[in-house]
């Protein structure tokens, strides 16, 4: 954790899956930004289903003309990590036209070198770019067993 980028970017699922698992090279938002280098990538606690079809349909689509490797499928819904860290990504850059397919926003962030975490880490997410680790969700005290419970 020590080793991670300071800010956060936070985008719903499932964007960030197809940012780390299935290429997705931009990040289209309304607003540009000049921030560069590798931030760590949050994934948004809240996804609909709509959402979640959404995507789908875009990498369908994408596919057409853009083959993914052998064998990648998006997780089900209810598998997707939300509510925290699930990777970090390189912003390369910010433009307002790309010929990437995954370009379809105002402007998109460049995203290269994306890489999941072997761990996931609960951080209450924020908008815009924040520091994550001043957000990081309250860790449980130790599993104490509940009154009646057996041991």
């Amino acid at each position: 954790m020590i080793d991670l980028p300071d800010l956060a970017i936070s985008v719903r699922q499932p964007w960030p899956w197809a940012i780390l698992h299935g290429g997705k090279d931009i990040e289209n938002r309304d607003w540009p930004t000049k921030i560069r280098g590798r931030v760590c990538l949050h994934a948004s606690k809240g996804m609909t289903r709509d959402e979640y079809e959404d995507c789908l349909a875009t990498v369908h689509h994408i596919s057409l003309t853009h083959p993914f490797k052998a064998g990648l499928t998006l997780p089900a819904f209810e598998e997707l990590p939300r509510g925290g860290i699930v990777g970090t990504v390189e912003i390369a850059g910010c433009v307002a036209d790309s010929a990437s397919p995954w370009f379809f926003g105002r402007y998109g962030f460049v995203l290269r070198n994306a890489e999941p975490l072997d761990e996931f880490i609960p951080v209450k997410g924020a908008l815009g770019f924040f520091k994550w680790r001043d957000q990081l969700s309250a860790r449980p005290i130790a599993n104490t067993p509940k009154q009646g419970s057996l041991l």
